[in-house]
């Protein structure tokens, strides 16, 4: 007898998906380590955006260091971010999910989804994804079956690469309960660390922790949903809707370190003009500004502050991100700076500064901003 169809989450995920596109574009380079990286150079500063199966294998991952990966990888092949054809090969594979019947495509990025679907064999219909993606693209992917987003989102790790897994409320803690915390999607090693300090270790430690507890220690919103994690709860809500970026940021990473703290509030304006563009591009204003350093040789730290009300206009957006450097430390070397500009809410009133407040996109700029992964579009 069938079984009845119930509603499912997938997790697709493309395997190595930035190095097998340039695979694709490149025959030859199958079967060598790749690394895709900033403009390609690893003499130059910059760092991984991905690495191909062969060069995670010398132990190469991304937002290593260029030249880093290159010393663990003397002879790998480096290549240039190309975020054009990344897109646009991940616009078909984004179109090949919809086309499934009865499938809710929630796109996370330019590699990975979650697809909602009710049916009575899952993994039948992960295999369908599978095959159609390869079909369209030359791509192959991995699926992960789940009951709600956390599930699939971690069973999808078990499944790589090209193949598919299920995990659900019943299998939870087999697989999943003696794994350390930082297995989970959500947990980093600074998570795991706090965690640590208070006994809990393992993904079932956490799974029993005293909800008070971890209140406390943790936060009222933090150390509850952390919890919940320990217990693989999570939404099994897919939505279609289209994703809504909260706000937009711009980097420059520096060839050679900048020790003039005038200098780099100098490199902030720049910045902060190339962010106002964007918002004003989309018509929502800025709500909030924030700031990133990274020192000499590889340590980051952000701060931001909330602007007393939306805007469009460069000169107030300027002016609260050069306010925070005096935030970081002037006695150390900087070697990446980035701003980033959150955005009203869609719909928001849109403030009368609106026209008068474009930066001036002819002005010049220094250093080269390192690509990274986009938000989803």
């Amino acid at each position: 007898m069938a079984s009845a169809a119930r509603a499912w989450v997938l997790h697709v995920d493309l395997d190595q998906f930035i190095a097998a596109v340039e695979v694709l574009r490149h025959p030859e380079l199958a079967g060598r380590p790749l690394i895709v990286g900033a403009r390609g150079d690893p003499t130059e500063r910059g760092v991984v955006s991905t690495a191909s199966y062969e060069a995670r294998a010398f132990g190469v991952g991304s937002g290593m260091p260029l030249r880093t990966a290159a010393r663990k990888v003397p002879d790998a092949v480096f290549l240039p971010v190309d975020a054009e054809e990344y897109n646009a090969v991940s616009s078909v594979v984004m179109d090949t999910l919809r086309g499934l019947d009865g499938a809710v495509v929630e796109v996370l990025g330019w590699d990975e989804a979650f697809v909602g679907v009710e049916t009575d064999a899952p993994e039948g219909f992960a295999r369908r994804i599978q095959a159609a993606v390869l079909e369209a693209t030359g791509l192959h992917c991995s699926v992960g079956i789940g009951d709600n987003k956390v599930r699939a989102k971690i069973a999808t790790g078990f499944a790589k690469p090209r193949g598919v897994y299920r995990l659900t409320e019943d299998t939870w803690f087999e697989v999943m309960g003696d794994r350390p915390t930082e297995a989970l999607w959500g947990v980093g090693a600074k998570t795991s660390r706090k965690l640590a300090a208070l006994g809990i270790i393992t993904v079932r430690d956490l799974a029993e922790a005293s909800a008070r507890e971890l209140a406390e220690r943790l936060g009222p919103t933090m150390g509850p949903y952390f919890r919940r994690l320990g217990r693989g709860a999570g939404s099994a809500v897919v939505s279609a809707e289209p994703w809504v970026a909260r706000g937009h940021g711009r980097e420059t990473t520096f060839q050679a370190n900048l020790t003039d703290w005038q200098e780099v509030t100098q490199e902030v304006r720049r910045l902060a003009a190339r962010v106002t563009d964007d918002i004003a591009a989309e018509r929502r204003p800025a709500v909030r500004v924030g700031l990133k350093v990274r020192y000499a040789p590889f340590e980051t730290h952000t701060t931001s502050r909330a602007l007393d009300a939306p805007t469009f206009d460069v000169n107030t957006i300027a002016d609260a991100a050069a306010a925070l450097v005096a935030r970081f430390d002037h006695r150390r070397a900087v070697r990446l700076i980035g701003v980033r500009a959150e955005m009203a809410e869609p719909g928001d009133p849109v403030p009368a500064d609106s026209d008068s407040g474009k930066a001036d996109s002819g002005r010049p700029e220094s250093g080269r901003p390192e690509p990274g992964r986009p938000a989803p579009a």
